[in-house]
Parts: C-alpha cells; structure tokens; sequence
C-alpha cells in the first residue's frame, strides 16, 4: 500500500471524525474532565475514570490545538486540567489512580506512571497556553522534585514507592522518559533538569531494562534492576519493544548518541520478527524471553508504536533500508486501520482475538494518545523523506 495515502485517510480520519466525537462525546461538559469509554453507538459510558486517561487527553487536543485543528480544545485542555486536579489530586502533590464517573476516588494509590503523564500535559499545556506557561514551568519542576524527594532509585530511576513495592517496572520510566523529551524542548522550562533525567533514563534502559545477551526489553525487576524472578521477570512485550526504539532515535537525534540507534534497531528487530502475528499481520500482546506467545491478543496501541518506530527508522534511513521501514510502517498503518473500523467513526476496537474477531465493547479513551501521536508522527516523519 501507499504510505503516504494510508498517512493521508489516517488525518482525514482524525481531523474530522475522531477529534469531534471525542470532544462532543468524551468531554463530560456538566460533571468536567473526560470520559474513560464510549461505546459503539457513540455515546459516553459512566466506567469509573483511571486518573492517566485525564492528562493524556489534556496532551490530544493541546496538540491537535498546536497543529491547528478548529475545534474547541481550549476548553477540553483547560477543563480536563482542573478535573484532573479537583478529583485526583492528593494533599501529597502526587495523583490518586481511580475515580467514579461521579469523581469520587475508589484508588488513591499511587504509581510514577500517573505522574508523568501528568508530567506530559504539564509541558503540552505549556506551549499552548502562553499566559499559563510559567504556572506549568512551577508545576513541573515540582513535580519532578517530588518524585526524586518520594522514590529515587539508589542506582538509577525510581522506585514505584517508598518503601518501594516490587517488582520495578520499566513502563513507568518510558513514559516519564517521554515526559522528559516533551518538557526539555519547552522554553522555560528547566531544560538541563531534564535533559539530566532523560538522559539518565535512556542509560537505564539501555544498561539495565534491555538484556546483554537477546536484545530484549523486560518489563519487571528486582530491587538491584536484575530480572524479577520466575515468569514474571521473562515477561516482554512487542509494543514496548516499538515504543522504546522510537524514544531512544529520537533521544539518540538530540544526543548524538550512536549506541542507542543501535540498541532502538535491535528492539525493532525483535518486536516485528518475533511480536507480529504472520496470519492477522498485527503486533501482540505479550512474549516470553525466549520470545515464544506468552499472549497471542493483539490490542490497538502496540500498532500505532510499530507505525512510530517505523516511520522514524524511515526517515533515518536511505536506499532499500528506507524502503525496508516504509513497507514496515505500512504494514502498521493497514493493521491500525482494522481497529479504526467502527459503526460509528472516529471510535476504535481495542483488542483482536487470535482468530481476528473483535473485542465486542466500547472504546477506552487512554487510546486515542497512541493513535493522535502515531497519526502525527507519521506526517511528520514523511516529510523528511
């Protein structure tokens, strides 16, 4: 297929379809903040509310904003903040897990990954709302301090509390890893700090999350950031594969550093060779070390992080291997399309059972940060090309 076509219908798709309904549907405009689900009809669900599915729609219409899109995201960013803040937050600065749709919380607990997603909105809203810059500037840099204040790791990264609670998890490091990226290119913000972090993270990663011996990125650990013992500690997943690779090029572009483009291809290699179902062509859920099928499910954002990584390694490229990442992107792109087809446009599925049927039910808000992201990066990166 074209991939400049698929890269065309996927804006059409976003632009007009699904940056409406999300605002129109998934903006609680009585009770404030955004939705966790709409169902196939097209209509807001009352599921309780994870606290992520706030900022990260916080980011999607900041960004959609920042690129021009008409609708009304000034009052989704500016209102989904305040919810954000009013329900979630806890008198220790840091933000509960779980409300109702009422906004009443049922988990105040605590996990890093809330926070940088939190972290992510802060540096978004800061572009795109000039006379709020300077409070996101302060909220950021608190945040941040806090986080080193509550659970740094003695090693390297962060601990998920204190007293930390195991096993460790890499997932939360790559999303404040992207927090990290965000906020260093924001003027204003303290572009040092975190350009510390970031860099400290993507060591971490490549030191550490990553095994020496197979190229692959683990998802639990011990205190030490030695493998988590028995299954657990085996556990990988091809879509973190993808969305490590395309953090570490786009660490690796700012840094000059040559290792992490290497170690990015190799995570690549191993979530396309391994984590992509020949028979549906879609990446899965869920290997084992030895990259055997821990879960065959194919779930809708692993897609768009394959299309990411491909289109960058793209746009990185020259000659066959160019061509190489652009069948690979897609190959991505046509595999996200089968989750975009809905009764309603502008919806998503978000799992694939093993024989290619849908997941009858509605559809999660958290997702359509993979897919406005994927979508714009595509456009991005093929106009380097």
């Amino acid at each position: 297929m074209d991939i400049r076509l698929q890269a065309r219908e996927l804006e059409h798709w976003l632009t007009e379809a699904a940056l409406p309904l999300w605002r129109s549907k998934g903006y609680d405009a009585v009770g404030g903040g955004f939705v966790e689900t709409i169902d196939m009809q097209g209509e807001p669900t009352r599921a309780n509310r994870r606290s992520r599915v706030q900022p990260r729609q916080v980011y999607c219409f900041a960004e959609a904003g920042r690129r021009g899109w008409q609708g009304d995201w000034r009052t989704a960013v500016g209102g989904g903040l305040h919810y954000f803040d009013r329900v979630y937050r806890q008198p220790s600065g840091f933000y509960a897990a779980l409300a109702d749709a009422d906004g009443r919380i049922i988990d105040s607990g605590f996990d890093i990954y809330n926070q940088a997603f939190a972290l992510l909105a802060f540096a978004y809203l800061g572009q795109v709302l000039p006379e709020r810059k300077a409070e996101m500037v302060e909220r950021s840099t608190e945040m941040r301090l806090r986080l080193e204040a509550h659970c740094k790791h003695p090693i390297a990264g962060f601990e998920e509390d204190n007293p930390p609670r195991l096993p460790l998890c890499s997932n939360p490091h790559m999303h404040l890893f992207e927090a990290c990226l965000a906020s260093e290119e924001v003027e204003g913000f303290d572009r040092v700090a975190w350009g510390n972090l970031a860099d400290e993270i993507a060591f971490l990663a490549m030191e550490r999350f990553i095994d020496f011996g197979t190229g692959a990125l683990r998802e639990f650990f011990d205190q030490d950031w030695t493998p988590f013992p028995g299954e657990k500690g085996r556990i990988v997943e091809p879509g973190h594969h993808f969305e490590w690779a395309w953090l570490l090029l786009r660490w690796a572009e700012r840094r000059g550093n040559a290792q992490a483009i290497v170690e990015a291809r190799q995570l690549f290699e191993i979530g396309e060779t391994h984590g992509t179902c020949p028979k549906r062509d879609v990446a899965i859920m869920t290997l084992l070390d030895d990259f055997s099928i821990a879960d065959p499910v194919a779930r809708l954002w692993p897609q768009t992080e394959w299309l990411k990584a491909a289109i960058r390694f793209a746009a990185l490229s020259e000659g066959a291997e160019r061509q190489r990442y652009l069948a690979s992107g897609s190959r991505a792109a046509a595999a996200l399309e089968r989750f975009l087809d809905t009764p309603v446009r502008g919806l998503w599925r978000d799992k694939q059972r093993p024989d290619g049927s849908f997941v009858d039910e509605p559809a999660p808000a958290s997702s359509f940060y993979h897919i406005l992201c994927a979508i714009y990066e595509l456009g991005d990166c093929l106009k380097r090309i």
